[in-house]
């Protein structure tokens, strides 16, 4: 399975929102442009391994969950992302939402 950047930001985002910290607590703590930390933060740029692992020990956060979305296995992928949006949207969105999804999964099988 290939990386999904956006959503690895998504994940870093939100840890780091949860932490109440500002980008720029954490692009001067990791020591890098809050223009970078940004892009990062939307998936426009790919972040290593070396500095993953920083960022994940800053926020208190595993790099399993960043990258799997579960610590555990990888089966759950994108599903706590999927009940985020859900939530968040009002419900004709999330009739329009469910429609599309059973609309591929119908054409696939």
């Amino acid at each position: 399975m290939a990386l999904d950047f956006t959503v690895i930001g998504h994940r870093l985002k939100k840890a780091r929102l949860d932490k109440k910290m500002t980008q720029e607590d954490l692009a001067e703590q990791l020591e890098v442009s809050v223009a970078f930390l940004s892009r990062i933060e939307r998936g426009l740029s790919h972040v290593n391994l070396k500095r993953l692992s920083q960022i994940c020990g800053i926020l208190g956060i595993s790099e399993g969950y960043v990258l799997n979305g579960t610590a555990s296995t990888s089966d759950q992928y994108l599903i706590s992302e999927f009940n985020e949006i859900l939530s968040n949207c009002p419900a004709d969105k999330q009739k329009l939402i469910y429609k599309i999804a059973k609309t591929i999964i119908d054409d696939e099988n």
